[in-house]
């Protein structure tokens, strides 16, 4: 299943290289999988599946990974018999990444904290000072734990309140079933017990004697116990301290930031539920905020120096608004104080506590901004941005008791910036922007954002990028990227890889398409269940609007997604398959009603609000008019790059290797049709700050061979 939230444009093929005379023996034969028809019925319709039988749970079929390897096999056979370019982009993106780097350091009580990459490593060093001028302590040296493993991840970390410990979660298949470590810092020794089969989440009782963490189903993987764990036991000894028992929930754990309280949060994607446990307290029963409600989503903060909670809340308020409640009235939505109102033009979506102030990132016209609110005085003061489309966001900022505060800001022609802040006057210092190694300038680079008008009359916001010298009306090959689902916005933020195709030629474009959430929850609505098909709609429309504007060439239209963007990609290309002359389509979400049917399968049922339950029939009716893989049909297709991860937790590895043998089934054209099957790898495709690389140098090898030809 998938689906959740994409990182931007992520690129799952190895590199793999292949001498002379391997070249000349090559036989580039397509696969050929057997069928064996597989009948599901639903609602009086009949649907046949050729290739259920590439399902496969253990992941330990013979024919089920011979099958895909084979895949593997014609991909290169394919790369080989043509202008292999992968090498040459490789080396060429990873050329313009510095080899040595820091982060900024970020303090937290007694220490700074930052990670070092040093050259010819692929993973981070994370290490913490007293200060500049003091020793350096590694506290993870991510290469040593990475080494001899064909996949590694750190998915988190936590210092305990103490900072003597440290606990880390860590991932070796690419599943994000997350094994919790500990690690004594002064000792450098690492605990013997470690904690299977969890979440990845973690959170500290205030004196550092327990850690709560959420282990998730052994079948369906959905988080949904929290237990205490007594720093020194063993996982069998761990208390349970709440348990899920509704599927469609997810449950998650956390700190607030005043460290004062362990936050349990049990959401969907329409309600949500807080449980507050007392850091001093941790062995106490949790205390239920407010007791979920249908189609009220709220989140929560301790204020400490109100001794108050801050409360994000779409009661009234289909945008959200920011109130505050005292500790006695959590239960009493009528005492609760609005410090911030519904506005219909602005998304609230996050707002940090300082002992004065509040920092708050807003959403207004797609655009980011970020607010600084006067507790007394309710004054405001603004950060301005000066791109027309952009990104920003809000960094790290453990601590409370300070009197500035950092963000993060990038454009697609400006790299990646980190900024701080002072509260008072609202003055920005830049303190670092990511390096782009080579020749390099931003103001080569042209940022434009247009307004496209969809077929019921809706304006879609778009952003893109192109080099200014290589732009010509109406003659470019342009790259027109979605995601469209979850409430997801994709903004536009810096990509060093992406200059490899802008230096091209190619004009690059997000398409904000409904589903996201960039103009507001009602865009978001307007995407989901009985909306679905405005997605689709609206990227279709947004293509055709570019090539209106000049943007690109007519025969050299390329279009791209992942997960939930892959379903995308999939509906799009069904829909309009002689509009488009490539697609990649990384790990998509593609057979949504055998998935949505069967609430085994990882993160199903929690996604019911998503896509409907087929189970009701007008729901499955539906779906059935955009799912990807029973919308196939005799159709001139274009080149099609499909990416999967064999340990994908999200979208299962069978549904994008299904999706493939079925459209050679039916493609009518000569065009090729690609797989690249991840090994061992997941939803994020292989690990590693190099190694990811060449999944990228691979994608960009694939389109722009295909618009060569």
């Amino acid at each position: 299943m998938i689906k959740c939230i994409l990182t931007f444009l992520l690129l799952y093929f190895s590199l793999l290289n292949f001498s002379e005379t391997k070249i000349k023996t090559l036989k580039n034969i397509m696969p050929s999988p057997k069928k064996v028809p597989v009948t599901f019925e639903a609602h009086g319709v009949q649907r046949v599946d050729n290739y259920y039988w590439m399902r496969d749970d253990s992941r330990e079929d013979p024919e089920v990974l011979n099958h895909l390897n084979s895949e593997n096999d014609y991909l290169e056979d394919w790369f080989a018999s043509g202008d292999d370019i992968r090498e040459e982009l490789f080396e060429e993106i990873t050329a313009r990444i510095p080899k040595k780097e820091d982060s900024i350091p970020v303090r937290l009580k007694n220490f700074e904290y930052f990670r070092r990459y040093e050259p010819g490593n692929e993973h981070g060093i994370y290490i913490r000072r007293k200060d500049k001028n003091s020793e350096e302590i590694i506290l993870l040296d991510v290469n040593k734990l990475a080494k001899n493993k064909e996949f590694y991840q750190l998915a988190n970390w936590s210092i305990s309140p103490s900072e003597n410990l440290m606990a880390y979660a860590e991932d070796l298949s690419g599943r994000r079933q997350y094994t919790l470590k500990f690690k004594d810092i002064e000792s450098d020794l690492v605990f013997k017990n470690s904690i299977e089969n969890t979440s990845g989440d973690m959170a500290w009782s205030a004196n550092g004697k327990y850690l709560f963490y959420v282990l998730r189903d052994e079948e369906t993987l959905l988080p949904y116990k929290l237990f205490r764990h007594e720093i020194g036991t063993s996982q069998e000894q761990d208390a349970l301290v709440y348990e899920e028992k509704d599927t469609t929930f997810y449950l998650s754990v956390g700190n607030t930031r005043s460290m004062g309280y362990v936050e349990i949060n049990i959401s969907s994607s329409t309600s949500s539920e807080v449980r507050l446990i007392k850091s001093n307290n941790p062995e106490m029963e949790p205390e239920i905020f407010l007791t979920r409600e249908e189609d009220h989503l709220y989140s929560v903060d301790h204020d400490p120096a109100s001794s108050r909670f801050l409360i994000e809340s779409n009661w009234k308020a289909i945008n959200f608004r920011l109130l505050e409640t005292a500790l006695h009235d959590l239960r009493d939505k009528e005492k609760w104080k609005e410090l911030i109102p519904h506005r219909d033009e602005v998304l609230l979506q996050s707002v940090i506590p300082f002992p004065n102030h509040l920092v708050v990132m807003e959403r207004e016209n797609g655009l980011r901004n970020i607010k600084i609110l006067e507790k007394n005085s309710q004054s405001v003061k603004t950060i301005n941005f000066n791109d027309p489309t952009y990104t920003a966001y809000l960094a790290s900022n453990p601590e409370y008791d300070n009197d500035r505060f950092y963000f993060g800001y990038s454009s697609m022609r400006t790299p990646d910036s980190l900024f701080s802040v002072k509260l008072s006057s609202g003055r920005k210092r830049l303190l670092k922007e990511a390096e782009v190694k080579g020749v390099f300038s931003s103001s080569d680079y042209k940022v434009d954002r247009k307004f496209i008008t969809a077929r019921d009359g809706t304006l879609v916001p778009v952003s893109l990028v192109y080099k200014r010298t290589k732009f010509k009306k109406n003659s470019n090959p342009l790259f027109v990227y979605g995601y469209g689902s979850y409430g997801l916005s994709i903004d536009a933020g810096f990509s060093s890889s992406r200059l490899s195709l802008l230096d091209r030629g190619f004009v690059f474009a997000i398409a904000h398409i409904r589903g996201g959430q960039e103009l507001g929850r009602s865009w978001y609505e307007d995407g989901k269940i009985f909306n679905k098909l405005n997605t689709f709609n609206d990227f279709i429309d947004v293509t055709k609007g570019l090539l209106d504007k000049g943007y690109g060439d007519k025969n050299r239209i390329y279009a791209g997604g992942g997960s939930a963007g892959g379903l995308l990609m999939g509906a799009i290309v069904n829909m309009e398959p002689e509009l488009y002359r490539g697609i990649i389509s990384n790990v998509p979400f593609v057979d949504v009603v055998t998935t949505m049917s069967d609430p085994s399968i990882p993160l199903t049922t929690g996604e019911y609000s998503e896509w409907g339950n087929p189970d009701n029939k007008e729901e499955f009716e539906y779906i059935m008019q955009y799912s990807p893989y029973d919308n196939i049909g005799e159709y001139d297709y274009p080149s099609i790059l499909v990416t999967a991860g064999l340990w994908d937790s999200q979208v299962q590895y069978y549904e994008p290797a299904k999706y493939v043998a079925k459209l050679r089934d039916f493609n009518q054209s000569s065009n090729p049709i690609l797989m690249k099957v991840n090994m061992s790898a997941g939803h994020s495709g292989v690990s590693g700050r190099f190694e990811s690389l060449k999944e990228v140098a691979m994608e960009y090898a694939f389109l722009l061979r295909v618009d060569s030809n």
